[in-house]
């Protein structure tokens, strides 16, 4: 039976202080993992330690985290992406800024310097001492890094959901059964507050938010454009700060699984008869005339709540590196997101390699699979056809400059999938005790591939990156089921059967069933 592996090592579940050490001095005085402020003790943790004394009754977790002031010196910074070094063009974090005077992308520099001044036992220990509490806001698998992601953010302008430390899933039965493969984990990222992976960016970007409007900056509200589920992130994590969010969907393009969220949580929806690309035009000029905060991926912010999950990727596995990850690619964010969470872990010392990157598309919706087989030639943007993964149905996707340096810094690979295939791969995963999305079925797609060609061994370490969860396409699992797709054998189809409501016709049809079992058993 596939099992989950556990996020946390049970050598930190004790509750005293840990005392990693600095990289680069003697160890005078050590840290406390909860509030990075300096402590006078002994080189190593005491055997044992009392019990944390549980917080007053008239404090919530909030109050309590202001009693642990954080003091440190880390910082980041707005910077042109893979700029000349010789650039010196920046922007702080509080700047409203989406783009280079140039026009490209931005990312977000962290003080590497001041980050190395901490040795990566230092940050392994502190990481793992944060997962699996409800200290504020540690308890978040995003903010359990907050050091790296916004090192300056005050704890009271955070919005979180305690977002991100989602199942690692050994699909032990899907690997064996149908890919000859031993150690093949599946991240679900769809296991979050909303549903998608999409939580782990937004509560970056919100929180952000939050603190530009405490500082009195000119924004209203936050909009997005979404195929769905960025809008579902970004009205929940809207609606439990109190900021109005505004959503542009192309019109009868997502599901109503999708839809129904941003509703729910009350944004103001905008249903536009356009696909994902023109509602993305739409609202990068909107935003650039009135006061809204741009919430898609080429706000550079929720790239660093993203990266946690290749952070926590590493965590499950006890710090070693899988060989491969393979995520499903639209707009193009996630698999740079991925390379860049997993590249600071290698430059702080806390893994020695980074894994291999593969990024997935649909076949209806290429563009990165075209330019790597053109041999990154010339990009061209495609017109986006319609498939089941609806959320990466993009043809002409902002990140993809990020992508091509993701996957060249990775040795990576750029596979595709046809509707029938990644339908058919989500229809296998489900038969073994999943219950996963359609891009999800694009990646696994990538992997029966990449496996078939021998490019990804039986024993390679592989880990599949679940981006949503299946309850939100359940439409396209019915239809698949019901063999209703049209030119689609629906070949692992597992339609009901019909029987009379009496006693002998349910024990033939049982009796046939189990036999038939019985014989595949022998």
């Amino acid at each position: 039976m596939a099992a989950a592996a556990p996020i946390f090592r049970s050598s930190f579940l004790s509750s005293q202080p840990l005392s990693p050490t600095p990289s680069t001095a003697p160890r005078p005085t050590s840290y406390s993992p909860l509030s990075m402020r300096a402590t006078a003790t002994s080189p190593d943790p005491p055997a044992a330690a009392a019990a944390k004394t549980r917080r007053p009754s008239n404090e919530n977790i909030r109050d309590e985290a202001r009693r642990h002031t954080s003091s440190h010196n880390f910082s980041a910074k707005y910077v042109p992406f893979n700029a000349d070094p010789s650039s010196t063009e920046s922007y702080t974090l509080d700047e409203i800024v989406y783009r280079s005077r140039s026009g490209g992308l931005l990312d977000v520099q962290h003080d590497m310097d001041a980050l190395k001044k901490f040795d990566g036992e230092y940050w392994r220990s502190l990481f793992d001492s944060r997962v699996g509490k409800t200290t504020w806001p540690y308890g978040s698998g995003v903010w359990s890094k907050k050091e790296w992601v916004l090192p300056e953010i005050d704890g009271d302008d955070i919005v979180s959901a305690f977002e991100g430390n989602s199942n690692l899933f050994w699909a032990e039965r899907f690997g064996k059964q149908f890919l000859g493969m031993k150690d093949l984990w599946v991240k679900h990222c769809g296991i979050s507050h909303t549903g998608s992976f999409k939580d782990l960016g937004m509560t970056v970007l919100v929180s952000q938010v939050n603190r530009l409007r405490k500082m009195n900056r000119p924004v209203v509200g936050v909009g997005c454009a979404s195929t769905g589920d960025t809008s579902a992130a970004l009205s929940a994590y809207c609606a439990s700060a109190g900021i109005p969010s505004i959503v542009f969907l192309p019109a009868n393009r997502i599901s109503m699984a999708q839809l129904v969220q941003p509703i729910a949580n009350g944004a103001f929806v905008l249903s536009i008869d356009t696909d994902f690309d023109g509602c993305m035009q739409l609202i990068r000029e909107v935003t650039a005339e009135l006061p809204i905060y741009l919430a898609n991926s080429l706000n550079s912010l929720r790239l660093e709540g993203q990266k946690t999950a290749a952070i926590e990727i590493l965590q499950q596995f006890d710090w070693q590196v899988p060989d491969w990850v393979i995520v499903p690619g639209g707009n193009l964010g996630n698999i740079y997101a991925f390379y860049k969470g997993f590249q600071m872990c290698k430059e702080l010392g806390l893994v020695d390699k980074i894994p291999r990157l593969v990024c997935a598309q649909a076949a209806n919706a290429n563009p990165l699979y075209l330019h790597y087989k053109s041999g990154w030639k010339d990009f061209k943007a495609v017109k986006a056809g319609t498939t089941f993964a609806s959320a990466i149905q993009i043809g002409d996707p902002v990140s993809i400059d990020r992508a091509v340096y993701a996957l060249k810094k990775s040795n990576g690979i750029v596979e595709e999938a046809t509707e029938e295939e990644l339908m058919d791969s989500m229809a296998q995963a489900d038969s073994t005790g999943m219950f996963i999305c359609p891009h999800t079925g694009v990646a696994l797609t990538a992997l029966f591939k990449l496996r078939n060609s021998g490019i990804i061994g039986p024993n390679d370490r592989t880990v599949v990156v679940s981006t949503a969860h299946g309850l939100k396409f359940t439409q396209s699992k019915v239809d698949y089921h019901s063999k209703e797709i049209k030119d689609m054998a629906c070949r692992f189809a597992n339609p009901p059967t019909q029987v009379k409501a009496d006693f002998g016709s349910v024990m033939d049809v049982l009796k046939k069933y189990l036999l038939s079992k019985d014989s595949k058993l022998h």
